[in-house]
């Protein structure tokens, strides 16, 4: 009797621990199952933090007022190493120095081109000059912070994006090696090749570090020789659109001649 008593309670016990064996298993399973959930769901969180973040400062860094070093925005989209369209003849610009004026907003600056260091930038920016391309052309972009100070001119369209694609041009020329570009240089915008170069130009009030990218920095065609003072009183002064340090003007700028000889 006392063998069969001891029988049962040790089935009973061993019913116990395998009851509570069974239910410890089912906590870990659950708590496995809650930490895989809770660690997906902070997983995907932490992720779409990370992709917010990312994209907020590649918004600001990039096009935004934080950008460490504003650039000539794009003039117009060529294949690298190739000329799209019909640019002019280097030959145009005859490989001397040529002066001009260019009147913005009624104030005249006086130019010098030099067609020995940039005959390709200074064909195609001559030829646009004698053709009356500039003529009633805007100047969409002025940039003014502790590292820069530019204003750029001469987009098709007044927008500042890529002119027509039919007309590009490249290399670039007379670049600074050091990618100062000193208070008085006359450069052309581009984008992002070599052969990038169009219409737009961008003439500098201040001393400005704008390193290049992998295919070089900008062609300085020459310099403006007067007037700039006058220029910056009567534009850069009024300052940027919304307070910002590149942007559109809030004096409207418009280019009402550009004679060369």
């Amino acid at each position: 009797m006392a063998s069969s008593k001891n029988q049962e309670r040790e089935a009973r016990e061993a019913r116990d621990r395998l009851k509570a064996y069974n239910a410890r298993q089912a906590v870990h399973a659950q708590q496995t199952k809650r930490r895989f959930r809770d660690n997906l769901v902070f997983g995907l969180a932490a992720l779409a933090i990370v992709i917010l973040v990312a994209g907020v400062q590649f918004i600001y860094f990039s096009t935004g007022p934080g950008a460490p070093v504003p650039e000539p925005s794009a003039s117009a989209s060529a294949a690298a190493g190739a000329n799209v369209g019909d640019v002019p003849d280097v030959a145009v610009s005859e490989f001397r120095i040529w002066t001009g004026d260019i009147t913005i907003n009624g104030i005249p600056l006086g130019i010098e081109l030099d067609g020995a260091l940039a005959p390709q930038g200074v064909a195609a920016f001559v030829t646009d000059a004698q053709s009356g391309y500039y003529t009633g052309k805007t100047c969409h972009r002025l940039v003014i912070s502790e590292g820069a100070g530019l204003l750029q001119c001469g987009s098709e369209n007044g927008d500042g994006i890529s002119d027509p694609a039919n007309y590009a041009y490249g290399p670039i020329e007379n670049a600074p090696a050091d990618g100062i570009y000193k208070t008085g240089y006359l450069a052309v915008a581009r984008t992002a090749s070599a052969y990038g170069n169009g219409h737009q130009f961008f003439i500098v009030f201040s001393d400005s570090t704008l390193p290049g990218d992998e295919f070089g920095g900008y062609t300085v065609l020459g310099k403006v020789t007067s007037g700039l003072d006058e220029l910056v009183a009567g534009v850069v002064a009024g300052g940027i659109a919304d307070g910002a340090s590149d942007g559109a003007p809030v004096t409207p700028t418009t280019i009402g001649s550009v004679t060369v000889q």
